[in-house]
């Protein structure tokens, strides 16, 4: 799609959210409690689309809805735990760049174990189930039952704290709000595994041979491309951004448990239900929303954050039924 033809009402959902809140905060709080909201939402906001990504991915070129995308979740974190762990004198220096040396390591490693758990997946679980989306519900949340246990096997039940290393402890003030140093890396982690899959999948000939083999895998096969191959490393991609998100979510949440993937799971399908199933732009969209709306309803309404997401997913597709940026051929 070309900018000519881009669609831009749903990229104002977020800035609008923003600004009907503002009033509503500010009545209760200030204008720097409304800016502490916003930065906190879009942080989370991020963090959900780091994870909802590789979801959004491998049903939008693969058509498979993976349930037991928690499972790459919770791995990521866990292996976070055990990495960043082994390098405290790293991670307890108050340099910046010490601290950023345990941590990008930490999270490719994650990216690593999940991808390489995910090949696994692909070829024992989702592989027999191609093209059957009632037995590829039931058997990928078998696998990430099966998966949460083997966790407990090798760390544990029982919660781990994965706590911020010291230099992105903190925040910033900026007149009398407070942001926070982390939301503002996670903002950044996020915004650059956008552009990223964004330049992938519309510049480069991988991205090209993908798109290609989703709307007509017979002919680009004939050409001598194997899409199986291409497919299987999309789901790897998928399941070592689930890993990287959860790295991102466990550090956010400061402590990680067996069951965070699963937990994390609603939100992840609220949000690519809403940016469109497939659609990548569409699922930054939605997770912004998303963030915004939980951290918005916290404050306004906490009896009713439980189900604003809920709330705002009805709206959205009342709006649009089938998300703000629908991939054509679903």
């Amino acid at each position: 799609m070309s900018f000519k033809d881009l669609d831009y009402k749903p990229l104002l959902l977020v800035p609008l959210l923003a600004l009907v809140t503002l009033p509503m905060v500010a009545a209760t709080g200030s204008a720097s409690t409304w800016l502490t909201l916003t930065v906190a939402g879009l942080a989370m906001g991020m963090i959900v689309f780091i994870i909802a990504s590789g979801l959004t991915l491998v049903f939008g070129l693969m058509d498979v809805l993976n349930f037991g995308h928690g499972v790459f979740i919770a791995l990521g974190a866990f292996v976070a735990t055990s990495v960043l762990g082994a390098m405290g004198d790293w991670t307890n220096s108050e340099q910046l760049w010490r601290n950023l040396v345990a941590v990008f390591p930490a999270m490719l490693v994650a990216m690593l174990v999940a991808g390489a758990v995910g090949l696994a997946f692909e070829r024992f679980i989702v592989r027999p189930v191609y093209g059957q989306h009632l037995k590829q519900i039931l058997i990928t949340m078998g696998g990430m039952i099966i998966g949460e246990e083997l966790i407990k096997v090798i760390w544990g039940p029982d919660q781990i704290p994965l706590p911020l290393p010291q230099a992105m402890k903190g925040a910033w003030l900026l007149g009398d709000a407070a942001v926070e140093k982390y939301r503002v890396f996670a903002v950044v982690i996020g915004l650059l595994v956008f552009v990223l899959l964004a330049w992938t999948l519309t510049r480069t000939k991988i991205g090209l041979l993908i798109r290609a083999g989703v709307q007509d895998r017979e002919m680009v096969e004939s050409l001598g491309y194997r899409i199986r191959r291409l497919f299987i490393g999309v789901f790897m991609v998928g399941s070592a951004l689930a890993g990287l998100g959860g790295v991102m979510w466990g550090m956010y949440q400061q402590s990680v448990v067996p069951q965070m993937g699963a937990q994390v799971n609603v939100l992840i399908f609220i949000v690519i239900i809403i940016g469109g199933l497939g659609s990548t732009g569409g699922a930054l969209i939605g997770a912004l929303l998303v963030g915004l709306t939980a951290n918005y309803a916290g404050f306004l309404a906490p009896k009713l954050a439980l189900f604003s997401n809920i709330a705002l997913m009805v709206a959205i597709l009342l709006w649009r039924p089938q998300g703000v940026y629908p991939v054509a051929n679903r």
